[in-house]
């Protein structure tokens, strides 16, 4: 991050462009709360989620500690809240027992504090300290509401009752996409230290050298996520990691979360539709252990993340490391699937627009892609702007989801964005891709 000011014309332009992200994500923030009535938001639709109406406040309190409390320098608007919001004082399952405001009155403390934000964002100089250097902290922000829309999103997924989202379906394909990319052995830089809005654990940039190796040039379809289950692929324990076997039996996995048998073949309920399962939309809502009894069923395994960020990101005419697959500009509707345009993944070769330097398809958006990779720092990580982001998640608990769905927004999504989870998780938009090391002939 940059600790020099800008000219004027630029820093007004830097407040316009915070201004209207915050907007524009808190217009998806009320969509999706004023989609359902009270008693919708007020209701835990699975242990795993929260009431929406927590969400919604939490936002605001977080939104509250950093923008209006630290940035600001302003008095609390309700200091008395802040330990039911604080996510880590208070476990998922049990937010609906807690003195939670109601929806109006959440409603109007997100109000009160975002006209605060918009009062003090007028007077901010972007060089005071780094945490409101190139409007960092605005930007963490911006990108905190979204994750938790996100998060709505997949609550509305699980909730029951009539469906109450609606959007146009995702395009059609516009490329034939499949088989294999081989990606060179060699360095390149993983990692930034340059992307002024891009949080700790993205950073720094680092060189990484890798062998060569082949990935997926699209992600695993429902189809070939269908002959798996076909093939008995859940029924197989040498498919399966020990850990993995155990939590199959224990949850009793037999397909991918929201799917159902539908005479010969499979359903798939989708915020409160069913449809019939689509063979070459990307495969969504598996769990870690089953992407990697897939990858081990095709002769394969999960990409590392390294090596799945080098197929996002490494130009080979120029060697340099992209910002996103297509090159550094921010992503278009027609790059990827982001941002709840629509509500299911995008048919492979929908987006030809978005391929990699190599021809490597849909690596941002449409799902969350599980690697093999625990979720650790960097080399040279520091925290920032406090450990609770990412830090205190490290180790082998957790593993690293890259790319995005198609209910991440572009703030929260680029080449270098990390996603973390539990290997059993798959309540979220997840998907993946194989990868397999290069042979001496290839």
């Amino acid at each position: 991050m940059t600790t020099t000011e800008r000219p004027g014309t630029d820093a007004e332009r830097l407040r316009d462009r915070i201004a209207a992200e915050l907007e524009r994500t808190r217009a998806r923030t009320a969509a999706l709360t004023d989609a359902v009535d009270d008693d919708d938001l007020v209701r835990q639709h699975s242990t795993l989620m929260s009431p929406l109406v927590w969400d919604l406040a939490h936002v605001g309190n977080q939104e509250e500690l950093w923008l209006v409390r630290d940035v600001g320098g302003r008095e609390p608007v309700r200091h008395d809240i802040d330990d039911l919001y604080d996510a880590f004082k208070q476990p998922r399952k049990d937010r609906p027992a807690l003195p939670l405001l109601p929806p109006a009155e959440a409603r109007a403390y997100v109000r009160t504090v975002r006209d605060k934000v918009f009062d003090l964002l007028d007077g901010i100089r972007f060089t005071e300290r780094p945490l409101v250097a190139d409007g960092f902290a605005f930007g963490m922000i911006v990108q905190h509401e979204q994750q938790h829309d996100e998060t709505m999103l997949a609550t509305h997924q699980l909730r029951a009752g009539a469906p109450v989202l609606d959007a146009p379906p995702p395009p059609e394909p516009r490329a034939r996409v499949g088989g294999e990319v081989r990606v060179p052995a060699g360095p390149f830089t993983m990692g930034t230290s340059t992307d002024p809005w891009a949080l700790d654990n993205e950073r720094p940039a680092h060189t990484v050298d890798l062998p060569a190796y082949l990935i997926d040039a699209a992600p695993v379809t429902n189809g070939q996520y269908r002959a798996f289950i076909a093939d008995g692929g859940y029924d197989e324990p040498r498919w399966w990691s020990e850990a993995g076997w155990r939590h199959r039996i224990e949850a009793e996995l037999s397909a991918p979360m929201h799917w159902r048998r539908d005479g010969d073949g499979w359903a798939y309920r989708r915020f409160g539709r069913w449809s019939a399962v689509r063979d070459d939309e990307p495969v969504v809502h598996v769990c870690w252990y089953e992407a990697q009894a897939y990858a081990a069923w095709a002769g394969k395994r999960l990409p590392t993340e390294a090596e799945w960020e080098k197929a996002a990101r490494w130009d080979p005419a120029s060697g340099r490391s992209r910002r996103y697959p297509w090159g550094d500009e921010d992503p278009g509707a027609e790059h990827a699937n982001l941002g709840q345009r629509h509500l299911w993944p995008a048919p492979v070769g929908a987006y030809p627009a978005g391929a990699s330097p190599l021809g490597v398809h849909q690596l941002v958006g449409d799902v969350w892609e599980w690697t093999s990779s625990p979720f650790r720092g960097h080399p040279g990580f520091t925290a920032f702007p406090y450990r609770e982001y990412s830090e205190v998640f490290f180790g082998d608990d957790h593993r690293v989801l890259r790319g995005g769905s198609f209910g991440t927004d572009r703030s929260a999504c680029r080449g270098t964005f990390r996603n973390w989870d539990y290997p059993i998780r798959r309540q979220i938009f997840s998907g993946f891709r194989c990868a397999r090391d290069a042979g001496p002939e290839e």
